[in-house]
C-alpha cells in the first residue's frame, strides 16, 4: 500500500521531499534521481536549493522520465533543457551524470534500449519522481500503456498535446505527437516512488491511482504494485480519497525512523 501523505500546499510538498533526498545523497553520494518535469515537480527542485546547501552533490546522477520526439534538444522546452534549468544548473550539478532519453530521430529505433541499459549500467534509479496527468498517466505512459513496458516511443493523447500546450505559447501544433518515455515496467524497478500531485484537477486521477482498480486505463494505479511508494498531495488533490482520515492519521503516527 502507497503511504499517502497530504500536505497544505505544494510548498510543504516541496520542502518535505527535498529534506528526503538530502538525507539520502549524504549518505549516498552517488545517488541515482529519477528526474520528472512539467510544474508538478518544481517545488521540490525549488526547496532543494536551500535544503542542499553544503551537501555534495557532484556525484549525483540521475534519469529524466522522458523526451519529445523530434525536437530539437536545444528547444527551450525539450526536456534536456527543462531539466538543465530547472535542476542542472541551481544545483550545481555535474551535467555529464544526467541524462534524457535521445529523441532524435535518427537512431529512435533503439534509442530505449539504449537508455535502459544506461541505467542498468547506474545500478538503477533510488528515487524516482513522479507527476501525474488527468488522464492518470505517469511519465507518458499514456492509458493503455502496458505494466511491463520498457522505455519506447509512445503516441502522445490529444489530452496530454493540449495539457502541454501551455509550454509551448497555448499552441498545440508546436506540441510533438510523439515522445519516448520510460515504460511503466522501467519505473516499477526503481528502488523508491515520489508520487506527487496538487490542485483539485488531479484529485480524480490520485484517487483512481491509490484507491482504484489496479488497471491499464489508469496508468498510476501501477504504483499499487510497488514496495516502496510515497505520494504526496495538498487538500485539493486529496480530496476524493476515500480512505483520507486514515492516510492522516498513519503519517501522523509513523516511527520517525522510518523516513519518507
Amino acid at each position: 500500500m502507497a503511504e499517502v501523505v497530504i500536505v497544505a500546499d505544494k510548498e510543504a510538498a516541496g520542502t518535505l521531499v527535498a529534506a528526503e533526498i538530502v538525507r539520502q545523497i549524504a549518505a549516498t553520494p552517488g545517488y541515482v534521481l529519477g528526474l520528472a518535469t512539467g510544474s508538478t515537480p518544481l517545488p521540490v527542485y525549488e526547496a532543494l536549493k536551500t535544503a542542499a546547501a553544503g551537501v555534495d552533490l557532484s556525484q549525483v546522477r540521475g534519469f529524466a522520465l522522458d523526451e519529445y520526439v523530434g525536437i530539437d534538444p536545444a528547444h527551450p522546452e525539450s526536456y534536456r533543457s527543462v531539466i538543465t534549468r530547472e535542476v542542472v544548473e541551481p544545483l550545481g550539478l555535474n551535467p555529464e551524470l544526467i541524462h534524457t532519453p535521445n529523441g532524435a530521430l535518427d537512431g529512435i529505433e533503439h534509442a530505449g534500449a539504449d537508455y535502459e541499459a544506461a541505467i542498468a549500467a547506474a545500478g538503477g534509479v533510488d528515487l524516482q519522481i513522479l507527476g501525474i496527468g488527468t488522464t492518470g498517466h505517469i511519465g507518458f505512459n499514456e492509458p493503455g500503456s502496458s505494466f511491463a513496458s520498457s522505455t519506447r516511443v509512445k503516441t502522445l493523447t490529444e489530452q496530454t498535446r493540449i495539457d502541454n500546450a501551455r509550454f509551448f505559447d497555448g499552441d498545440i501544433s508546436q506540441v510533438p505527437m510523439h515522445c519516448i518515455t520510460q515504460g511503466l515496467g522501467t519505473i516499477q524497478r526503481a528502488k523508491h516512488l515520489v508520487l506527487l500531485a496538487f490542485g483539485e484537477g488531479k484529485a480524480e486521477a490520485i484517487a483512481g491511482a491509490i484507491e482504484g482498480p489496479v488497471s491499464s486505463a489508469c496508468p498510476g494505479s501501477a504504483i499499487q504494485l510497488h514496495p516502496h511508494v510515497t505520494v504526496v498531495v495538498d487538500e485539493a488533490a486529496a480530496s476524493r480519497l476515500e480512505h483520507a482520515d486514515y492516510y492522516r492519521y498513519a503519517y501522523a503516527n509513523k516511527p520517525a525512523w522510518q523516513g519518507l
